[in-house]
């Protein structure tokens, strides 16, 4: 009987036991709900599939450069801003222009030596980062310019672009990279503020620049709309993500927006190419203590035999 008592008030502690548990689960879950440190930005998986054969064009704001660099990094075949950095939709029509031979004034007799050799001609996707929606304006020709050529400032109007504005030369450019053979169009707008409009001005600017893609994105099938702008300040929301300007992303929130933008664009052979070369862009990089040493120059010669077979396997371009 002492027995059967002793097992029955065991079963009653081990279950006041576990209920205490899922109480306290059901608080420390509460707990973490309430002191979250992110509220995510939903990255669904695109139409559009960046694969490792893709030509791929980067043009706009230094952003641009910045995710355009990590493709160059990794073996994808990406030119990236070839007549410099573009910061608003109208010079980013002027450099697609510029790309396909279209007759258009050149800032520089180096940008019309630059067309003349250069192999552009068809790209598989586009990507246009967008900075502001300020453009400055010559007062001699009305028209308006990709760099003031550090010539003086009374020479140009500031003035801004409307939302619609925007869009007219964002489709101008969907529609002159595509003049060959339908090109992927992905518009994304740069994280980075412009502390000289003010911070309310440079809101109201990406604003324009985020309706704008948003209405070019729904007229075009092929266009896609990646969300650089509020990743940053969603997922980012911390100052400990920016440079010490305060302004600039750093290079932590770059490579965790290019990993989202893998997320949403990568195929799988993408994503697989992009494994396999890390190692040996490791090995390449390595900076030993002896290059001299035989030990160092077999090692070299191995990652440069995987380099080649790695070019030949996936058939970059060299």
């Amino acid at each position: 009987m002492r027995t059967h008592k002793s097992f029955f008030s065991f079963c009653i502690c081990l279950d006041v036991f576990f209920d205490e548990c899922q109480l306290l689960f059901r608080f420390f879950f509460l707990i973490l709900q309430i002191v979250r440190l992110q509220t995510k930005v939903e990255i669904r998986k695109s139409s559009i599939e960046i694969k490792p054969t893709d030509r791929l064009l980067f043009v706009g704001s230094c952003f641009a450069d910045n995710i355009g660099k990590r493709f160059v990094e990794n073996r994808f075949n990406a030119v990236v801003n070839p007549y410099g950095v573009m910061y608003n939709p109208a010079s980013v029509w002027h450099t697609c222009t510029k790309i396909f031979n279209d007759t258009l004034r050149y800032d520089t007799p180096a940008e019309q030596a630059t067309i003349r050799s250069a192999t552009y001609d068809n790209f598989d996707i586009a990507v246009f980062t967008l900075g502001t929606s300020h453009v400055y304006i010559e007062k001699e020709t009305g028209e308006i310019v990709d760099n003031c050529q550090k010539r003086p400032q009374n020479l140009f109007e500031e003035r801004e672009l409307s939302v619609d504005e925007c869009a007219r030369y964002l489709k101008q450019a969907v529609e002159k990279v595509s003049v060959d053979v339908p090109v992927l169009v992905i518009i994304t707008v740069s994280p980075i503020r412009y502390a000289k409009y003010g911070f309310h001005e440079s809101q109201l600017s990406k604003a324009t620049l985020l309706l704008a893609a948003e209405q070019v994105a729904r007229e075009y099938d092929n266009v896609e709309v990646f969300p650089a702008y509020e990743i940053m300040n969603d997922e980012l929301r911390d100052y400990r993500f920016y440079e010490p300007d305060m302004l600039h992303p750093s290079a932590q929130a770059v490579d965790y927006i290019y990993e989202q933008f893998k997320e949403m664009f990568f195929s799988e052979d993408a994503k697989q190419m992009e494994k396999e070369w890390q190692p040996i862009r490791q090995a390449l990089n390595h900076r030993p203590f002896n290059p001299d040493g035989e030990e160092y120059k077999a090692f070299l010669a191995k990652a440069k035999e995987q380099e080649k077979a790695f070019i030949e396997k996936w058939k970059i371009e060299d």
